[in-house]
């Protein structure tokens, strides 16, 4: 595998300058996942062409402890691979992404994600299912995706890795917290001086990462939209805690705005303003142009409550490029 791709003038990893310094940061969602199956590499360069700040990585690990870029740890919502590896489904009836090595998945057709009991796209109007072909990329050629894209275009666009279901990979004999670790020092990204944040939904393992594995980078504690019950609560005592392992919170958006008043405005919860009080990154999850809550009458106007109103640090998006150009829009 090459070094990482430095540019003379800058790292690779440098922080994002320029448009990224918007008052609210855009964070591809999978990637432009609205437009193409998520988390392929031309969803990743569609975002990043795109205008957004950041690209995410859902990370699981393949039977050889090779990092892949999946959002789940079963492969069949989103692949072919009941198709090609009838056998090697589990007692459950799931074929799980750590049974199989990775030159297997590299054969896998990567699709629209799909409902298992009905077969049909789950987005109906967003990439035709069957057409195209797409392939489940690995961490490091993702981040040599955005280091050489950094590289060409002279951006600094970061990356947004989330570390998946880490008490179930342990429970298979990996620990998949040291070997996504490991991997991203490799590729240059060390502190919080670097153009990366780091996510996982498990507290106890996001609190280990910190304190026990010694990561600097930027890290942000997920919370679940039904509060799991290992994070601390949304609460002035539970935000002192999170503040003690993590830079930020990335929330369920129905965790901030999860009322209307009596005229019908959406009402932005408490604990919001706490977080900002504490020095704490918001960055909410997921802004769908396709899936748009009641209270809101477009993306613009969704955008308007979270960034406006509730002035958020960053937001998911499935829709980049609208996220972007609302937010640039904004500064002219």
């Amino acid at each position: 595998m090459p070094d990482p791709i430095r540019s003379e003038e800058q790292s690779a990893n440098a922080p994002p300058t320029g448009k990224a310094l918007r008052q609210c940061v855009v964070i591809a969602h999978r990637g432009a996942s609205g437009y193409l199956p998520e988390h392929t590499l031309a969803a990743k360069a569609f975002a990043y062409a795109s205008g957004a700040d950041y690209l995410e990585q859902d990370l699981v690990l393949t039977r050889d402890d090779k990092i892949i870029v999946l959002h789940d740890i079963h492969l069949d919502t989103v692949s072919n691979v009941a198709e090609l590896y009838p056998t090697r489904k589990r007692e459950d009836g799931r074929y799980y992404a750590v049974d199989l090595d990775l030159a297997e998945i590299k054969k896998l057709d990567v699709h629209e994600r799909v409902d298992l009991e009905s077969g049909r796209a789950v987005f109906p109007k967003r990439f035709p299912l069957g057409k195209s072909t797409f392939r489940i990329p690995t961490l490091a050629e993702e981040i040599e995706l955005v280091q050489g894209l950094n590289k060409s275009t002279g951006r600094s666009i970061g990356i947004y890795p989330e570390i998946k279901h880490p008490a179930w990979h342990r429970q298979q004999g990996k620990d998949i917290s040291k070997i996504v670790l490991a991997e991203l020092e490799r590729y240059g990204y060390l502190d919080k001086n670097d153009a990366a944040f780091l996510q996982c939904f498990d507290a106890v393992e996001t609190k280990r990462i910190r304190i026990e594995l010694g990561c600097k980078l930027r890290i942000i504690q997920l919370i679940a939209g039904d509060q799991n019950k290992s994070t601390p609560p949304l609460t002035p005592e539970g935000l002192i805690e999170i503040k003690s392992y993590a830079d930020g919170v990335g929330p369920s958006m129905n965790q901030l705005i999860h009322q209307l008043d009596n005229k019908g405005t959406p009402v932005v919860a408490d604990w919001v303003q706490q977080a900002q009080n504490h020095g704490l990154n918001i960055h909410p999850y997921t802004f769908r142009a396709d899936a748009l809550p009641n209270y809101s009458e477009s993306f613009e106007h969704l955008l308007e409550i979270f960034v406006g109103t509730a002035r958020i640090d960053g937001l998911f998006t499935d829709f980049p490029d609208q996220a972007a150009k609302y937010l640039d829009n904004l500064g002219d």
